[in-house]
């Protein structure tokens, strides 16, 4: 083929709908983990033959970034085959396969079945034209919408803005809603009053679409749950289990449940019950991880932990051996990596911990992603097991820089107050523990507290520039 004709091939392929022009870049997900995720979505029949097709589809293109053709087209026909079943209507459903297979074609040289499948598209648009060519067909958003959702934890708030679309064209459709919910769930910073939570709203009714999901039964409940409305909750958790006892998906949200409640023995046991099915699991690893986590801090929070040392040992194995494997399966789980560095700080191997934080800040910061996160265990790892309390100090004003309305802003705003403060308790002249409590108002927006603590901090450590920096700003600020 020509330059030229290449050329005009090439840009009529980017204005496709599909994987191949959706941004999917390997280097935001570990391969190996979402090909295994959708390999048991297929096996275990979670969401029928729509949610087959669309993963055979999705998965043709995962072994397609993995080097495999052969593979890659096979998946993409079975997703065709089993989208014919549809019947009538299942060509506006082939629009993305069918842009990924025009796609394939092109890379394996093709051309007159690249532009077979060109020519299918544009008959599939003459026969369902959406109106505007700035609208895409709502199976589009959808497809775009769960594939964002299955991708990696940044393409979410993509995924909510797809099923957004998706709802503004057919308000009423169930997969739909489901997806515009579980986008939500994701996403959604938990409001101060339930009646101002989107989430709920949005899988309340979802649920009326489909009142027989157990998934969005069991995320209603555990939504509910943060805002204190257990009976609600409670109920809807048993229902959702007894409906779908043997779905991976339901067991692993209900063990959840149980372990945010404080039933650990029993999420345990749920999650291995989940393991059975699915034991490539990353999620249900560090699931099992935290579980044992909670037992080991309950060891040290009822009578302290004298003559428990034995016990807590073994939890701290427990802990690493599922935090090791949940890293192996996913190589990118940021915080079941900075989990497993504290671990290993636990257990005293300290340089095994500094080489996995040091990795696990390396991840974050080429994904951008969950950097607060480490920063905050990076901090808590240097305060109580290296008793570094400059290099702590240091990284807990990195997390609360990064945001102080969060979880992990308010760990480290708390950590820095009680450390200034027992700093002060044994000298109230400290300049530096008056430096940290003026970082935490500032961060805070308490500008008069931290002018007033900036300016004692100043009277102990007269030259110092960050504390004089810090103070003209908030001057001006009042101006």
């Amino acid at each position: 083929m020509n330059p030229s004709d290449d050329k005009v091939l090439k840009t009529k392929l980017l204005q496709l709908e599909c994987h191949f022009t959706w941004a999917l870049t390997k280097e935001n997900v570990d391969l190996s983990d979402l090909q295994s995720r959708l390999e048991d979505q297929i096996e275990l029949d979670l969401g029928k033959k729509v949610g087959a097709a669309r993963s055979y589809g999705f998965l043709g293109y995962v072994r397609y970034l993995q080097g495999f053709l052969d593979d890659a087209f096979a998946n993409l026909l079975k997703s065709e085959e089993l989208t014919r079943e549809h019947g009538e209507d299942c060509e506006r459903f082939l629009i993305v396969t069918y842009g990924n297979l025009a796609w394939l074609h092109y890379y394996q040289g093709s051309y007159s079945q690249c532009k077979s499948f060109l020519e299918k598209l544009v008959g599939i648009k003459e026969k369902f034209p959406t109106g505007s060519p700035t609208v895409l067909h709502p199976e589009v958003y959808g497809e775009k919408g769960w594939t964002f959702l299955k991708f990696a934890y940044k393409y979410y708030e993509k995924a909510k803005e797809c099923f957004k679309r998706a709802l503004e064209l057919e308000p009423d459709d169930s997969e739909s809603n489901a997806g515009y919910a579980i986008a939500l769930y994701r996403t959604e910073i938990k409001p101060p009053r339930l009646k101002d939570s989107l989430t709920v709203k949005q899988l309340r009714r979802a649920l009326e679409k489909n009142p027989e999901d157990a998934v969005l039964m069991v995320l209603l409940g555990l939504r509910l749950a943060l805002f204190k409305q257990h009976n609600e909750s409670e109920k809807l958790v048993d229902e959702a289990f007894e409906m779908d006892p043997s779905n991976p998906h339901v067991i692993r949200y209900v063990g959840k449940y149980f372990r945010h409640g404080g039933s650990v023995d029993r999420s345990i046991a749920l999650f291995k019950r989940a393991a059975e099915r699915t034991n490539n699991s990353a999620f249900l690893h560090h699931q099992l991880a935290l579980c044992y986590k909670m037992k080991k801090t309950d060891l040290f929070r009822i009578g302290g932990a004298r003559g428990k040392g034995p016990e807590i040992r073994q939890l701290i194995r427990q802990c690493i051996y599922h935090l090791e494997l949940a890293t192996t399966l996913k190589s990118n789980f940021i915080i079941a990596m900075a989990e497993l560095a504290l671990h290993y700080g636990e257990s005293k191997d300290f340089a095994r911990a500094e080489d996995m934080f040091q990795k696990t800040f390396n991840v974050a910061k080429e994904k951008h992603e969950k950097l607060q996160s480490v920063h905050l265990y990076y901090g808590e790892f240097q305060q109580y097991r290296i008793k570094s309390e400059t290099l702590a100090v240091k990284h807990y004003k990195e997390c609360l820089t990064l945001g102080q309305g969060t979880g992990e802003g308010k760990r480290s705003a708390s950590s820095l107050k009680k450390l200034a403060e027992r700093r002060l308790e044994g000298d109230p002249r400290d300049g530096e523990a008056f430096g940290i409590l003026g970082f935490v108002h500032k961060a805070k927006g308490e500008t008069r507290q931290a002018l007033e603590c900036y300016e004692k901090a100043l009277q102990f450590d007269f030259n110092n520039d960050e504390y004089l920096s810090a103070l003209c700003d908030l001057r001006l600020s009042l101006q």
